[in-house]
C-alpha cells in the first residue's frame, strides 16, 4: 500500500510540473511559455563596466534554471526591464583609531516586470542588497565574490516577487 501511495503522489507531481503548474523552486508561471529579460542599464552614480552585462546574465540563468520557460529577445509572456540605481561603498564600522574596518558595497535594481498574460501581476520595484569586505581590500579585488553573493540574492528576490509571490 505504501508503495501505492508514493507512486500516486509521483505520478501528480510530474503532472504538475510537466503542465508548468507549479514548480519545485515554488515558481508559478500559469499558462507562460516565454521570457524576455530586457538588458539592465547601468544609471548609477558609479558606472562599473561588468556590473550590467553581469547582472542581466545572472538574471535570465536564473528563470532559465528555475522554470520550463524559453528566453526570447521580444514578446515575451513575462517581461523584465529596469536599471542598475545604485553602486556605493561606504565605511561600515571602525576601529579604535577612527579607520574604516570594513566597508559595504551596495547595489540597488529598479525592475520593470510586465505579465502579458496577466496584467494585473505587473509591477515596478526596487532590490537591493549588500556585500561586506575588508576596509584595506580593494573593491576590485572582492568583486567577483560581492557580484555573485549581491546578484544571487536580489535576483531571487526578483523571482520570488514574480512568479513565486512571496
Amino acid at each position: 500500500m505504501r508503495l501505492f501511495t508514493k507512486g500516486i503522489l509521483l505520478t501528480v507531481s510530474l503532472v504538475f510540473v510537466s503542465c508548468n503548474i507549479y514548480t519545485f523552486t515554488g515558481g508559478n508561471t500559469g499558462d507562460a511559455k516565454t521570457i524576455q529579460v530586457d538588458y539592465f542599464y547601468n544609471n548609477a552614480a558609479i558606472v562599473e563596466p561588468s556590473l550590467s552585462q553581469q547582472f542581466t546574465q545572472d538574471l535570465q540563468d536564473l528563470f532559465i534554471r528555475q522554470t520550463n520557460l524559453s528566453l526570447v529577445s521580444d514578446s515575451g509572456d513575462l517581461q523584465f526591464e529596469g536599471e542598475v540605481i545604485k553602486y556605493s561603498i561606504s565605511p561600515t564600522s571602525s576601529q579604535a583609531d577612527q579607520t574604516a574596518a570594513q566597508s559595504r558595497l551596495t547595489i540597488s535594481v529598479k525592475v520593470r516586470f510586465f505579465n502579458n498574460l496577466v496584467p494585473e501581476d505587473n509591477f515596478e520595484k526596487s532590490f537591493s542588497f549588500f556585500f561586506d569586505f575588508d576596509a584595506q581590500d580593494n573593491v576590485s579585488d572582492v568583486q567577483e565574490d560581492a557580484y555573485k553573493t549581491i546578484f544571487e540574492r536580489i535576483t531571487q528576490d526578483i523571482f520570488n516577487a514574480s512568479v513565486a509571490k512571496w
